[in-house]
């Protein structure tokens, strides 16, 4: 039975083919399978950046190869957006089964497991086993829902850091990540500069641009104006707000990706019959969209997605800092920084100013531009053109920090 035969409003299936049957939430919860999964209590409330506290938190993370007797060969790698910690090896990810970078990381890559110890954490306000919105508040015994507190990305790297303690990692080799992870990268060496060696911040930015949170604020309302969204507070529900996080999902898409992809991948070729002016009829490139919002309400929580895109607003590496360049004074070590040619989402001039920025006082920070059409998503596909940039980065680190 669909929504409209419930007596609900008008479902997305009025127009598109998507189930009925959509999860409340996509979110990992305990009982679920851990797959890969590691998981730190921290033994401490934490303070966020806006005042709350978190009395309780849960780090989910994977680590693939072994700490080194010197301590010296630990790399984390800080996911985006909708990723988690399941960065390769197999294991069941929700992002991809086989990992989301695995041509990037493990035995004999780019990132090679063999040689270095390599971690990722899902971060705080996700939902695949880090605390977020749809754990249980141990206040309430009742899923937080819209009582989670905003998050920032210098929450993230506190409870990162608070793994890495775990872990025995005093200094990491390097932190890399793209796009919201190159966003932590960069907090990383504002944050803990004498516990970074170097960093690697791919397809990202200084401060979030006024396009991007434009961006963003669609996709939320998306979420916040779906019919089960009741405010947040939708875990004991028969529905959550699922239709709206797969709207979310295909907005973000078509900036994820380029005009020039959809015009060689797709052109106007139709996938309904268009003759007679269908209103719902579509193009390839609308079925495209729909085969991934379909998936992702299965993998993802729409309170995490609405945290997590705001968190990416908020960033500014100079807020409250004095600017840029006094946030990120302090560190001295190596960069590497990679543009996408098409990526018109967070656009080449944005890594050329933090290059710029980054090699100021003698540092060293190289800048590379991959010649790609797939658009912001480019860092996340073209593992061939990255993998050899991040292999000659690192020799050079090896080299200059010995």
């Amino acid at each position: 039975m669909s929504m409209n035969e419930a007596g609900g409003a008008p479902s997305l299936g009025s127009r598109r083919d998507w189930p009925d049957d959509f999860p409340v939430t996509g979110a990992w919860r305990e009982g679920d399978d851990p797959g890969s999964r590691h998981f730190l209590e921290l033994q401490r409330p934490l303070a966020l950046e806006g005042g709350d506290v978190l009395d309780e938190v849960t780090v989910a993370y994977e680590t693939w190869g072994a700490l080194n007797a010197r301590g010296d060969n630990a790399i984390l790698i800080c996911h985006a957006l909708t990723g988690d910690a399941h960065v390769t090896g197999g294991g069941g990810g929700t992002y991809t089964p086989e990992g989301w970078w695995s041509r990037i990381v493990g035995p004999g890559a780019a990132i090679d497991t063999d040689r270095y110890f390599v971690v990722c954490a899902n971060v705080l306000g996700g939902c695949q086993g880090t605390t977020g919105p749809a754990s249980i508040n141990p206040r309430s015994g009742r899923p937080y829902g819209s009582g989670f507190p905003q998050v920032t990305n210098r929450d993230i790297v506190r409870s990162q850091a608070c793994l890495a303690d775990e872990l025995g990692v005093e200094q990491w080799f390097s932190v890399i990540g793209g796009s919201m992870g190159g966003m932590a990268v960069l907090e990383w060496a504002a944050m803990y500069p004498d516990r970074v060696r170097s960093i690697a911040p791919i397809a990202t930015t200084l401060a979030a641009s006024p396009q991007q949170i434009a961006w963003s604020a669609v996709g939320r309302l998306a979420i916040a104006n779906d019919q089960w969204f009741n405010g947040g507070d939708y875990y004991d529900q028969q529905h959550g707000p699922a239709n709206g996080l797969a709207v979310a999902r295909e907005i973000a898409l078509i900036h994820y990706r380029s005009d020039q992809e959809w015009v060689e991948r797709f052109g106007r070729e139709p996938l309904d019959r268009l003759d007679r002016f269908d209103p719902w009829g579509r193009f390839q490139v609308e079925a495209y969209l729909d085969h991934h919002g379909k998936k992702f309400p299965y993998r993802f929580d729409a309170n995490s997605y609405l945290i997590l895109n705001r968190a990416m607003d908020l960033h500014d590496i100079g807020r409250g800092r004095g600017g840029p360049a006094k946030a990120l004074a302090r560190f001295t070590g190596p960069g590497i920084t990679v543009s996408v040619t098409s990526d018109f989402l967070y656009p080449a001039h944005q890594q050329a100013e933090l290059a710029a920025l980054l090699s100021q006082g003698g540092r060293s920070c190289s800048y590379h531009m991959i010649d790609s059409v797939f658009g912001h998503d480019g860092f996340l596909v073209e593992h061939d053109k990255l993998a050899p940039l991040l292999d000659e980065f690192f020799a050079k680190v090896r080299v200059e920090t010995a």
